[in-house]
């Protein structure tokens, strides 16, 4: 895979252990024929760590020999949380510190959830972009704000606290990014 083409997600081998892509920052020189450079921040999917990468564009990377799996949560114990596989019903157990940023957005039936599986072990989950989850706590609107006014904290179902618009309250189906954490709007 050339460095230009990868983007947040992506998983690649780095010294001989899969990561996966967190974040991407394009450098762009200001000298002529200077090269773009691409800052990555990866996390290795065996040992956790943060691993950070500056390349030019046209650098390659091996992809992963990864499998991506459809799954559903199925529940949580001592130490693991379990996923079930959609299609063989195969049950993978993974750490709960491993997913515990993750789990803040998984709720009973989310759709979109896939295991990664490398060499027959789940070493980690991927979302869907956005979730749908229901306020449970905060403070109650205040007459007159409109969508353009201040923000205010608020709990949703999972326990995650995302600062939403000050005209919302308790009961309303927000939108919120999983990889940012960030309210997009209320839920359709």
């Amino acid at each position: 895979m050339i460095a230009k083409d990868m983007k947040r997600g992506d998983i690649i081998v780095q010294n001989g252990q899969p990561v996966i892509v967190e974040n991407v920052q394009v450098q762009t020189p200001s000298a002529r024929g200077a090269a773009t450079l691409y800052k990555f921040r990866c996390r290795n999917l065996i040992t956790k760590d943060k691993v950070d990468l500056k390349t030019k564009g046209t650098d390659m990377f091996e992809d992963a020999d990864f499998r991506k799996r459809a799954v559903s949560f199925s529940y949580a114990d001592g130490s693991d949380v379990h996923f079930m596989d959609k299609e063989d019903y195969n049950d993978y157990a993974i750490a709960k510190e491993d997913v515990a940023n993750e789990m803040q957005y998984v709720t009973d039936g989310l759709d979109g959830i896939y295991a990664l599986i490398y060499e027959e072990r789940c070493v980690a989950i991927d979302l869907p972009a956005a979730v749908d989850l229901k306020v449970v706590e905060c403070d109650p609107a205040a007459r007159g704000n409109s969508a353009t006014s201040r923000s205010k904290p608020a709990k949703v179902e999972t326990g995650l606290s995302v600062m939403v618009p000050e005209y919302l309250e308790n009961g309303e189906i927000i939108k919120i990014d999983t990889r940012t954490g960030e309210f997009l709007g209320r839920s359709k």
